[in-house]
């Protein structure tokens, strides 16, 4: 009779234990798929600017066409990337499109009526703090996602990782090249040689698919 007790008590203690872990990998699952979804709905506000600023331009630049298409059609390639929410896909669609932002803005620095139009200075003003709420958003995800898979790599919870569909996630990293791209809404920093002025570029993130968690 002890011995039964004894048992029961360990069985208790166990399921007691794999209870605590399970809800674990479930709280820190969720709170990777809430970061994720922060970048979603900031790469979305990205993609929703551009069209508008684009129009801007062209409005003071229409004969850079060349740079309005290659801009409307790498944003039309990043929203395409983010439908299929393939990392491999989504990444260099949104480097490309960072890309092209750049062109975009070099051609920006040549019309100083340009610089003075109120639209223009609230539409870049908000496509850089997108950039900047787009970087918190990833070193969030690259933190919550680093938890979850330590938590996954940990006994007891490896033991339940593979049964119960817990999968590690990767992290979502920025080509420091791809980290100088969106100017800040800033013309009185350093001027170029031509005389033009030569604002300065906030952080960038680099797209991602949904992780799959």
């Amino acid at each position: 009779m002890p011995s039964l007790l004894i048992v029961a008590v360990v069985l208790v203690a166990l399921l007691g234990l794999g209870v605590l872990a399970f809800n674990g990998l479930v709280r820190r699952r969720n709170r990777v798929q809430e970061a994720w979804s922060e970048i979603d709905v900031e790469l979305k506000r990205r993609h929703d600017l551009i069209p508008n600023l684009v129009e801007t331009v062209k409005g003071y630049a229409s004969h850079e066409s060349k740079t309005f298409e290659a801009v409307t059609t790498a944003r039309a390639g990043a929203v395409s990337a983010g439908a299929t929410g393939d990392p491999a896909k989504m990444g260099p669609a949104e480097n490309v499109l960072s890309q092209t932002l750049r062109s975009l803005f070099a051609v920006s620095e040549n019309y100083p009526q340009l610089r003075a139009v109120e639209t223009f200075l609230q539409l870049q003003e908000q496509l850089t703090a997108t950039e900047d709420k787009l970087e918190y958003a990833r070193r969030f995800y690259n933190t919550s996602g680093r938890d979850y898979n330590i938590a996954l790599q940990s006994f007891p919870r490896n033991l339940l990782a593979g049964p119960f569909g817990f999968h590690a996630v990767a992290f979502l990293q920025t080509d420091e090249a791809e980290r100088q791209v969106v100017p800040e809404v800033n013309f009185t920093g350093a001027t170029t040689s031509n005389g033009s002025t030569a604002p300065s570029a906030p952080p960038v993130s680099t797209g991602s698919g949904p992780p799959t968690v």
